[in-house]
């Protein structure tokens, strides 16, 4: 084995270009490995690791405490079905006011629980400890979050004059309360609710969930069941993002290890072919057939492991960033948004492996080569590989340099096939990029004309900042009344339940003009009269419904049916739009605190919240920048720019091997050439031309194929139906560009070995070998 690694190690130094070749197609391909299968993996697995250590609760469902007494809420956890419960616990819901250190401003649930242990929703301790007194609070606050100064031991004065002594900050997967204290702290305000927590036998689908729910709930009171979140909605949230990037991640994914897979094949079977007189020479002096093939295995090995090393650690660098904006705001627990250990484990074998596969079929070759045929051999094809077609095209009235260049990739037909195979690749890379990055853009333009700047004009709630002067209609006249505005749309959110559902859900009803919402409607129409609600896609496929199906909906023990009018392109399955009509018929009490306003092209953006605030202090005039869609645009179109720069280097990485052979099997005729006159333009030419020819023929096909690609992609985004209008993203220039994408990754490729080709001077080229 001494032997064979001298051999291998003194033939990697010999031969530095090549080996130099394989270790940069090794490291692309292995950092395009580890980002795909990097990502994938950190898309699925940290929410069910971590939710499994803390033993989550499918369900935490809120009880009406006048409705059913604690002995009721326990007998439910001893019912077929539940396999642990935790609770009852006492349960309030707080305002918290602005200015508070410990804990953001708005709406808190407070329970009551003993310890942070138990069957079901063990909270995790991340900082101090937990309450074990009255006047003690600890809040659940996500792990990774630091804590502002001074906000360990700080005062939350609550509504009523009670205060309370920050002493710990928890976590918690179900995200069952914003805050715990002991029971006693809120036996003497009276808890209006009780929480129970399920862990259910059957609970894998939201079918599941509300069956098991259901079976629980069947003999207790009617209507004394709040609320109720179910785990998969915490894990929707968690992994939402993500989940719209996965057919983005598989498709460049499977792309990359393709492309990887042909590049090596090709860069290492090449190697060991041209490597034949070399082999013949370690036979002469003594190798046996297994030292040689042993010799060029571990040649393949030395740039493949250094490659894919390297191509590793590129890989998870270029992952951290993608995976913090992917999974940015979302609150996750104690799970950690990281890659999983095997996959650079698994990169790391596989990428030598792959690189040993495909060696050792031209080993296997060599292994049965005898000396003498070996050496005389050498490395040049076989004199009849091409020579028809040299002959066919010498008749035509073409350049003799350009005639030999198109007849060259015929002399080797099996290597110009897998570098075709590459091509078409990388090409059709290109172009679904393209496509999937025009989409995206308009995606993300959507709802404006690009000259009105939009704002959101919000009412300040009771005991969260300064408190409104004038009422709903004062401020919708006001904001019309001032200079520069163009519409103002007035607007609510209001929770409504569905009849026959138990999750609610949050409706934004509508007053005034249109909103740039209806830009974005892809099905159906706009809403119009009373009873008319417009819908995201998820709404739809949760409940199995269809543009122009009739629903309920339930408010206070009023009814109002509604038809879906019309599908949006995105929006959450529990978020829907209606007109001001259906909320008069369910609460007509109800006023605006939400203004949509468009302000007139020119208009000083700043001028016009100043004014807003000096009308009514209570107004909060905010630039409307939707930062998650600008988050989620920038994570699909950097990531498919990541993976169109990696594959179109590795396919022209393939293509600058492919002709550092064929340069190499051709020095004699190269000197022979120079010889009777050709001049180094003309070998630039000649060899440029045959790596052309196959970008030229690889480059047309791929580019059908990427457009079926982009089409299948965006019609398949779970969260998301895109328009036709964007979706038809492909114009006659566009794809004269994308037709030339082919032949410039061969050229770009082609370039560097054609210059040095063409310093070759004939005495070096003609001289023994």
């Amino acid at each position: 084995m001494s032997a064979v690694w001298r051999a291998a190690r003194a033939a990697a130094w010999r031969r530095r270009l090549q080996t130099a070749v394989i270790g940069l197609v090794m490291l692309c391909s292995a950092t395009t490995a580890m980002l795909a299968l990097g990502l994938l993996d950190a898309a699925s697995s940290p929410f069910e690791r971590a939710f499994g250590e803390q033993n989550g609760a499918h369900v935490a469902a809120s009880f009406d405490s006048s409705k059913v007494s604690r002995a009721q809420l326990e007998e439910t956890a001893r019912l077929p079905g539940v396999e642990a419960a935790a609770g009852p616990f006492d349960q309030v819901v707080v305002a918290i006011p602005k200015g508070v250190r410990a804990v953001p401003a708005g709406p808190l649930t407070v329970v009551g629980r003993a310890d942070p242990g138990g069957a079901v929703d063990r909270v995790e301790i991340v900082h101090g400890r937990w309450p074990a007194a009255v006047g003690e609070i600890a809040i659940n606050q996500r792990f990774d979050v630091p804590l502002k100064p001074g906000a360990l031991s700080s005062k939350l004065q609550l509504p009523g004059g009670v205060s309370l002594t920050v002493v710990g900050f928890a976590t918690s997967m179900s995200q069952s309360a914003g805050a715990w204290v002991v029971p006693g702290q809120l036996a003497r305000v009276k808890p209006p609710a009780s929480q129970m927590l399920y862990r259910f036998a059957s609970a894998a689908t939201e079918e599941q969930v509300r069956a098991s729910l259901a079976g629980v709930t069947a003999k207790l009171p009617r209507g004394s069941l709040d609320a109720s979140r179910s785990y998969l909605s915490i894990k929707a949230a968690f992994s939402g993002p993500s989940d719209d990037y996965l057919p983005f991640m598989t498709v460049f994914g499977v792309l990359g290890l393709v492309v990887s897979v042909l590049i090596v094949g090709n860069v290492i079977s090449g190697a060991v072919i041209s490597g034949f007189r070399h082999i013949g020479v370690l036979k002469a002096l003594g190798f046996t057939p297994n030292q040689v093939v042993a010799v060029y295995l571990v040649l393949v090995c030395l740039p493949a492991v250094t490659g894919g090393v390297l191509g590793i650690a590129l890989g998870g660098l270029l992952t951290v960033p993608v995976l913090e904006t992917a999974f940015e705001g979302v609150e996750t627990g104690t799970a950690t948004i990281a890659v999983g250990a095997w996959v650079p484990v698994v990169c790391l074998l596989g990428m030598p492996t792959l690189a040993v596969l495909a060696a050792l079929l031209p080993a296997l070759r060599a292994h049965r080569l005898p000396a003498a045929p070996a050496i005389s051999a050498g490395s040049a094809p076989r004199a009849t590989r091409g020579l028809r077609m040299q002959r066919l095209l010498g008749g035509t009235r073409l350049p003799r340099s350009v005639s030999l260049g198109l007849a060259q990739p015929f002399a080797r037909p099996g290597r110009s096939a897998m570098t075709m195979g590459a091509i078409v690749l990388g090409v059709t890379t290109v172009t679904l990029s393209t496509g999937l990055t025009s989409t995206i853009l308009a995606f993300s333009e959507a709802g404006g004309d690009g000259k009105a700047t939009e704002f959101f004009v919000r009412a300040g709630r009771p005991g969260m900042g300064p408190t409104r002067t004038l009422n709903d209609p004062q401020a919708e006249a006001m904001l019309r009344s001032l200079p520069g505005t163009l519409t103002v749309t007035a607007g609510v959110f209001v929770g409504v339940d569905l009849a026959g559902q138990q999750q609610a859900l949050d409706v934004h009803f509508l007053r005034g003009d249109t909103p740039s919402t209806a830009s974005q409607i892809v099905s159906g129409r706009w809403l119009e009269g009373p009873g008319d609600v417009v819908v995201p896609p998820a709404f739809l496929s949760q409940r199995g419904l269809k543009v122009g199906d009739q629903i309920t909906l339930e408010l206070k023990g009023k009814q109002a049916r509604a038809s879906i009018v019309g599908e949006v392109m995105e929006g959450g399955p529990r978020f829907i739009w209606s007109l001001w009509e259906t909320l008069d018929t369910l609460a007509p009490q109800i006023q605006a605190d939400l203004y949509q306003v468009r302000l007139k092209p020119g208009t000083d953006a700043k001028a016009y919240a100043q004014a807003v605030k000096a009308a009514d202090p209570g107004l909060r005039a905010e630039i409307d920048a939707d930062e998650g869609e600008s988050i989620d645009t920038a994570t699909v179109v950097g990531f498919a720019s990541v993976f169109t720069v990696l594959l179109t280097l590795v396919t022209a990485l393939g293509v600058f091997n492919t002709v550092l052979l064929n340069i190499g099997e051709r020095r004699r005729d190269l000197g022979m050439l120079k010889s009777i006159g050709m001049t180094p333009w003309q070998v630039t030419a000649m060899t440029t031309t045959s790596m052309a020819l196959l970008g030229a023929a690889s480059g047309l096909p791929a580019i059908p194929i990427g457009m079926a690609g982009h089409r299948a992609l965006v019609d398949n985004v779970g969260s998301v139906v895109f328009p036709d209008s964007m979706k038809d993203v492909w114009h006659v220039p566009q794809l004269v560009l994308l037709a030339f994408a082919g032949v410039t990754i061969a050229v770009l490729g082609a370039l560097l070995p054609a210059w040095s080709a063409a310093r070759l001077t004939s005495a070096k080229a003609l001289q023994s070998e």
